[in-house]
């Protein structure tokens, strides 16, 4: 019966592969062995999933246009040199450094990636003089804020203020569109369609750049008015699946306002809420803050005064109670909501429970 090929099977074939086909001498030992390491990482992901049991997709081949990064897992401590790195089998290459390695740190691992504008090298650096970083904060009602992600705005705190969404790939819809179809026109394989993509490409990575930039600005600004930010657990993965099929008894296929929704999921992956709580995570450990997920469940339909429920459509952008007579922007009642709910505030009313005997007595025929 012939064996399953595993991580260590896998690898044990590198020395007869660089045998049978003699090219694989020129790329080295460790990026090789980095790929077996990869193939391991797809398949653990689709068969046993993540810490949080979510699986992958199926791994699929890929090709040599699409693997646009190698590893290097261990890097020589004086790999830089000015200007200039030594990469195995490369030799020397010359570099625009972004930032100086601190005093005290090693270079441990070297990545090397392709990018829309040119090629990029990714240092891991590591040090044990860094001291871990305890923050000892209590949540109060003064040094904390609340947070509404939204499409209308970007977001609204609890102290009413709002931050515009920018919607960098919607104003880039019309250029973006004009490029495709330039590249769709010319010949298949061809240095004018490649060119063509490159500028597609290109215009794919400044939208991203400047939508990270933008969440690293307001992650500041959030930062400098609180030491604690409540924000909410948001699923953006199911919040932007498709709708799901309707049929009627005879199996025809009825609207269910795909288009719609295909929209609302292009808006919602044109925010970056997902990126946005990573930098806002990042950042604030960085200064010495916190930032706690809040379940989102009923922020949007109870009042943030009385704690009355008030039922409100997607459309209804303006809260007003009828209870206490509150009135305000929805996403603010909301953002004051995820506040109270991350200071232990309960949305349910809970009603209190009676004997037997205290119970109204059944009328019986």
């Amino acid at each position: 019966m012939r064996a399953h090929p595993d991580y260590y099977s896998q690898k044990r074939s590198l020395v007869q592969l660089k045998k049978d086909r003699p090219w694989y001498k020129d790329i080295y030992s460790q990026v090789l062995q980095n790929c077996v390491d990869r193939v391991k990482l797809a398949f653990d992901r689709f068969i046993k999933g993540d810490c949080n049991g979510n699986r992958s997709g199926k791994p699929r081949f890929k090709g040599k246009g699409r693997y646009r990064s190698f590893t290097y897992t261990q890097m020589d401590m004086d790999c830089l040199k000015g200007n200039r790195i030594t990469l195995p089998k490369f030799g020397d290459v010359k570099l625009i450094l972004h930032r100086l390695i601190p005093d005290g740190f090693d270079v441990k691992t070297a990545i090397i990636s392709k990018k829309a504008d040119g090629w990029y090298v990714t240092l891991t650096i590591q040090s044990h003089a860094v001291p871990d970083i305890a923050i000892d904060i209590i949540p109060t009602w003064e040094n904390s804020i609340g947070i509404d992600l939204g499409l209308e705005k970007f977001l609204a705190d609890s102290e009413k203020e709002f931050e515009p969404i920018p919607q960098h790939f919607r104003k880039s819809e019309e250029k973006l569109a004009l490029l495709q179809r330039k590249a769709a026109a010319r010949k298949k394989k061809s240095r004018a369609k490649n060119r063509q993509y490159r500028k597609v490409a290109r215009l794919h990575q400044k939208v991203a750049r400047q939508r990270k930039q933008f969440h690293f600005e307001t992650a500041k600004k959030l930062l400098n008015k609180a030491d604690v930010v409540f924000v909410e657990a948001l699923k953006v993965k199911n919040m932007s699946r498709r709708a799901k099929p309707k049929q009627d008894e005879t199996g025809k296929f009825l609207p269910n306002r795909q288009s719609a929704k295909s929209g609302l999921n292009k808006s919602i992956a044109d925010a970056g809420w997902s990126q946005f709580n990573e930098i806002l995570s990042f950042k604030a450990q960085r200064a010495g803050c916190l930032v706690i997920e809040v379940d989102p469940r009923g922020t949007s339909q109870h009042c943030s005064e009385c704690l009355n429920r008030v039922p409100k459509e997607l459309r209804d952008r303006w809260h007003s109670c009828p209870h206490c007579g509150l009135e305000l922007d929805r996403d603010t009642n909301s953002a004051i909501l995820i506040k109270k709910v991350g200071l232990g505030v309960s949305l349910t009313i809970k009603r209190s429970k009676r004997t037997s005997s205290e119970r109204s007595p059944r009328c019986t025929a």
